[in-house]
């Protein structure tokens, strides 16, 4: 059988490197495209030259460019800046590389016959609608007790405000699904939640929870941001392998399940506060720091968010295997590992 060719593009980031590495240990012939901008690529370029992946140094901004590469069977974009807290003087370079890369890659899937593979964000979701559905931010901490009654579907709305970043994957969203209906190409998109693991560096872009084991790791200060500065806001964590492993199911099925969006997350039984990922990280660490207290609330954050699992559980067999400690042990064994060498990207 013919091998599949794969490219994915933000290949040399947290989540690409894993997907890149991991499909091509699933005998997939994989191709990484990132134009290597980022602090910290040039070392996951290193990681998958190991597994002799090709990573084209292109912007996918650069539709000329992108349309010189070979043809491929399937394209994952995975290539997003990826800033929750978008400040003024950066909101044209988010939205214009969020969408319009995603549209120069929409188009070389019409030129190539390829599918289409997103990954998208639990950002997309309404940030008043979720204010409503907890009922009061004020309380938040009480709401973990009843968790299960605040986990977020596909369903849920998606309407403005969202963030600026959220907006872009929105925008992305919406512009696959125009495709699909005017050009018939064939999609997936993920909205994955918070995703943690080894060879994430622990810089606040990449999430909470590398950099709060990371902040410990260092013995560096640490805040609890909004929200009364308590430490009550709740996320849900998924491993990077699980969300590897649901990618990869998501591919061998692909000719009877595409068109559709799903949530992909850690779900309930790993949703977590500020407050308990402060008691995990000193656990695994042996370390205490210093917590402060901001209580002003960015005005693009929210105080809760689990997902949904049950439709990708129902169509895929699948769920999270990593729990929230096992996820905490790896982060924390790789970043010691290499503290060293993560000290020249973390400046």
């Amino acid at each position: 059988m013919k091998k599949k060719k794969i490219l994915i593009t933000g290949g040399c980031g947290f989540i690409g490197s894993s997907l890149a590495i991991f499909l091509k240990k699933k005998n997939f012939i994989v191709h990484s495209l990132d134009n290597l901008s980022r602090n910290g690529s040039q070392l996951n370029l290193k990681r998958i030259k190991k597994f002799n992946i090709r990573n084209f140094k292109i912007d996918v901004l650069s539709k000329e460019n992108l349309f010189k590469l070979p043809k491929y069977d399937l394209l994952i974009d995975c290539s997003a800046l990826v800033e929750a807290n978008v400040k003024i003087n950066n909101i044209t370079k988010v939205l214009s590389t969020n969408f319009f890369g995603t549209n120069n890659l929409l188009l070389k899937c019409i030129k190539d016959n390829s599918r289409f593979f997103f990954l998208s964000t639990s950002r997309v979701y309404s940030i008043q609608e979720v204010y409503k559905f907890i009922n009061n931010k004020k309380n938040i901490k009480k709401k973990i007790t009843k968790k299960n009654k605040f986990i977020i579907n596909e369903k849920f709305p998606t309407s403005t405000p969202l963030s600026f970043y959220g907006l872009s994957k929105k925008f992305s969203e919406e512009l696959i699904k125009e495709y699909s209906h005017s050009y018939k190409v064939k999609y997936l998109i993920n909205r994955f939640g918070v995703i943690a693991g080894p060879w994430q560096f622990g810089k606040v872009e990449q999430g909470f929870f590398s950099y709060w084991i990371w902040r410990h790791l260092r013995k560096k200060k640490l805040v609890y941001k909004g929200f009364g500065g308590l430490g009550y806001q709740i996320r849900d964590i998924l491993h990077v392998e699980d969300a590897c492993e649901i990618i990869y199911r998501q591919i061998q099925k692909f000719s009877k399940i595409h068109d559709q969006t799903f949530n992909v997350g850690g779900g309930i039984k790993n949703a977590i506060d500020l407050n308990d990922m402060t008691y995990i990280s000193r656990k695994i660490t042996k370390n205490k720091i210093d917590i402060g207290s901001y209580k002003k609330t960015d005005s693009s954050d929210i105080p809760m968010y689990i997902s949904d699992n049950n439709k990708v559980k129902k169509l895929y067999n699948w769920k999270p295997k990593k729990s929230i400690l096992e996820v905490g042990y790896d982060v924390y064994d790789w970043q010691k590992k290499n503290l060293k060498l993560l000290k020249k990207y973390m400046k």
